[in-house]
């Protein structure tokens, strides 16, 4: 698995990270449109609230010259503006290429940020996708922190992003 740097993680504390697997997958759906881009996608942690615990994933066009992928981030704009504007992309460990449509596995890891400093709660999982000549569309799956048993959570987009899983176990 990939190592998280860890980001800006206000409000989480330090100490002993409880053991889980989890799992997370995200679908991008194959769309019948006439002009088909891929989509930029953000998944991050935050709290009911909706305040930011920390990133896990932003999927966008590394390869554009002169970094104009960066121009678009501000497209995903719940992910903007809680921290995508403070961010200087790209960022090792949390930054990679757009992603074709399908099913797409998230590296997380309950030993490695931002899941190893959660302090035990209530916190939303979510994914926030954007695409040029397309939609936009967020995803908020909830889920407790740590887990006691077994969670198969998902959440069903409608346009720009498909199924959303997230499987935890103790």
């Amino acid at each position: 698995m990939r190592a998280f740097i860890p980001l800006t993680l206000s409000g989480v504390i330090a100490g002993p990270a409880f053991a889980a697997d989890v799992k997370l997958s995200v679908e991008i759906p194959r769309l019948t449109v006439a002009e088909y881009h891929r989509p930029y996608v953000a998944v991050w942690l935050e709290r009911p609230d909706q305040s930011f615990v920390g990133n896990i994933a932003v999927w966008y066009d590394l390869k554009l010259k002169n970094n104009e992928g960066n121009n678009w981030l501000k497209d995903m704009r719940q992910w903007w503006r809680r921290v995508g504007r403070d961010l200087n992309m790209p960022v090792d460990g949390l930054s990679t290429a757009t992603r074709a449509p399908g099913e797409h596995q998230v590296a997380m890891s309950a030993d490695k940020a931002p899941l190893a400093r959660l302090a035990p709660g209530e916190y939303h999982l979510v994914v926030e996708a954007a695409r040029e000549v397309g939609g936009r569309e967020l995803l908020r799956v909830p889920f407790q922190w740590p887990v006691k048993e077994a969670q198969s959570l998902t959440a069903k987009g409608s346009h720009e992003l498909g199924a959303i899983k997230l499987d935890i176990k103790p």
